[in-house]
């Protein structure tokens, strides 16, 4: 028994000196939280685990529509070039004034291979906590959202012309 009280005592004081300390680092404002400085590698390495777990926690259970759908992929890039194009590019759009001042810089999703859609879905609906990615869900509703998605999964494979007239 007396093993538990000094294992146990052990253990809280490691979470008290644990807690003084992290409160110490916040509070002392050392830490840069400038869009403009890079993230140290433990900082971004933690925020990006905390980033991908939470989001595939809460998208596994989604159901995913027919994104084969022509009307959806055309709806999804109208909506894309009115909303998205700025920061995440597009085939044949290569800047943008808003683009080099975020930070994490987002995803050419031109140029990146799609990722699950449900992903999609669950990242464009609620957005991305200090990323400049906005809860797109607090203005457009389920089914636009799932035209973003249609849109994005094919958004590589697409010429900068076949862009340009889905787009239109």
């Amino acid at each position: 028994m007396r093993r538990l009280t000094w294992a146990g005592f052990g253990l809280a004081a490691a979470l008290a000196t644990a807690g003084i300390a992290a409160a110490a680092f916040i509070g002392s404002g050392l830490y840069n939280i400038g869009a403009d400085d890079h993230h140290t590698r433990i900082v971004l390495a933690l925020i990006e685990e905390l980033r991908e777990r939470s989001i595939a926690v809460r998208a596994q259970a989604l159901a995913v529509p027919d994104l084969n759908d022509g009307a959806r992929i055309s709806a999804g890039a109208r909506r894309y070039a009115a909303l998205c194009v700025e920061c995440h590019l597009a085939p044949g759009v290569t800047q943008s004034q808003l683009r080099p001042g975020l930070y994490p810089h987002p995803p050419n999703l031109g140029q990146q291979e799609p990722r699950d859609a449900r992903r999609e879905f669950w990242v464009i609906k609620h957005g991305i906590k200090m990323s400049a990615m906005p809860a797109w869900g607090r203005t457009l509703d389920d089914a636009s959202v799932w035209e973003l998605v249609a849109l994005v999964q094919r958004l590589p494979r697409l010429s900068p012309e076949d862009y340009r007239q889905l787009s239109q």
